[in-house]
């Protein structure tokens, strides 16, 4: 298993993508956090601050698929790096003025939303550029969504940490300075500058003409409102059973489960379909949703929850590779944001719904949110596995492509099947 990793870590430029990219990611993870302790501080009240992070994460969804597009088309140094500066200059704007100018901190906070840039679907568009097969990129992909779980446990640390020992306007600046510097190792990088989009028709849709692409936003919308319901659904429980306390140790459970399923799910080289694969992935990511709903005590509710995390990071992986096969030729960096996005619109809706059900429910028929959300992707999947099945892209591989440069292909797939 530990070969499997450190061949990739090995590849050269590989090491410095994966980690500026999570570096430059950094901002964009721990923003809603970083938005709260700084509002907070202010002395504003929890709802303004709730409603600065709903207007970052909104713009943020909207904005990537835009940026990714722009990369498509322009390259990724000329669109990564001006985006990662207006962002941050926006967040710094937040941060000098504070919440008093609302306007002003509203539109700067949508800002620095929408200018995120698009890093990690750069990123997936870069790994068939830098590892030599394809089972490295597939195992990259993994890698990647384990790094993801892996960041997202670790940025949160690092903003309680800065507003302790400074304040919560440091934590914003310093958190948004090192993210503009990840961003900026990645843009000089010799794969970052060299990497072209290949050809593409032009057309107003772009990467969501595919029907293959939509299919899998479709399932994984209801992923997210299944990721995003466990974190409300969990609040409830906590407070009947230890308070903060047990809600942190219940969400590093599910953090756990998908950091250990994404590193065995990647040490395998994988054969056959992977839409078939990605349907079996999410069967099992449904099922193990299930037993939340017991609602045992607090060691064996932490424990469901690292179970409940277990094929997470393997279905992200998977659906990465479907990303990149049904992409339609040159929006392979577009059609990664639209899952990105589409993943965050779908938690937000999961948060949104389950409140009201725990409201008038309980936490019982909150922890029920997620395997129905979870059973609604199963039959998305299988609804659509035909479409998935077949990569919509069927011209023959041009040399160069970002997609495949070297016309690598999995077992049970023509040439022609890959773009």
């Amino acid at each position: 298993m530990a070969t499997g990793y450190l061949d990739i870590l090995r590849a050269r430029h590989a090491t410095r993508l994966l980690v500026g990219t999570l570096v430059g990611r950094l901002p964009n993870a721990t923003a809603p956090i970083a938005i709260v302790l700084f509002v907070r501080a202010e002395g504003g009240s929890y709802s303004l601050a709730g409603v600065l992070a709903a207007v970052y994460g909104v713009s943020n969804a909207v904005g990537q698929p835009v940026l990714g597009r722009l990369v498509d088309l322009k390259g990724q140094p000329r669109v990564q790096l001006p985006a990662a500066l207006l962002s941050a200059l926006a967040m710094a704007v937040f941060a000098f003025v504070g919440t008093g100018s609302l306007v002003v901190a509203y539109g700067a906070v949508a800002l620095a939303g929408l200018f995120t840039p698009p890093l990690e679907g750069g990123l997936r568009a870069l790994w068939s550029s830098v590892l030599p097969k394809e089972e490295h990129v597939h195992r990259a992909y993994a890698l990647d969504a384990v790094a993801q779980e892996v960041m997202f446990a670790v940025g949160p640390l690092l903003v309680t940490v800065c507003a302790s020992l400074w304040s919560g306007q440091a934590a914003l600046l310093v958190l948004n300075v090192i993210g503009v510097l990840g961003a900026l190792s990645v843009v000089v990088s010799p794969p970052s500058r060299a990497w072209r989009s290949a050809p593409r028709e032009a057309h107003w849709l772009g990467a969501l003409r595919s029907p293959g692409l939509l299919a899998l936003l479709g399932a994984f919308l209801a992923i997210g409102m299944a990721l995003g319901s466990i974190t409300v659904a969990a609040v409830t429980y906590a407070d009947d059973n230890g308070g903060d306390v047990v809600y942190g140790w219940m969400m590093a459970g599910i953090g756990l489960g998908a950091l250990v399923g994404g590193i065995v799910y990647g040490a395998r080289q994988w054969v056959g379909r992977p839409a078939r694969r990605l349907q079996a992935i999410v069967a099992l990511l449904a099922v193990f949703y299930l037993p939340l709903m017991l609602m045992p005590g607090p060691v064996a509710m932490t424990l469901l929850m690292v179970l409940a995390g277990v094929f997470l990071a393997p279905a992200i992986a998977c659906a990465f590779v479907l990303v990149d096969r049904h992409a339609p030729r040159g929006t392979v960096t577009e059609a990664f944001s639209w899952l990105v996005t589409t993943f965050t619109v779908g938690a937000s809706l999961g948060t949104g719904v389950t409140g009201p059900v725990v409201e008038a429910g309980g936490a019982l028929w909150g922890f029920a949110v997620p395997g129905a959300a979870g059973g609604v992707s199963l039959l998305v999947l299988i609804a659509t596995g035909r479409v998935l099945a077949v990569p919509a892209r069927t011209a023959v591989v041009a040399a160069g492509s970002e997609n495949d440069p070297n016309r690598a292909v999995e077992p049970r797939f023509s040439s022609k099947d890959r773009a």
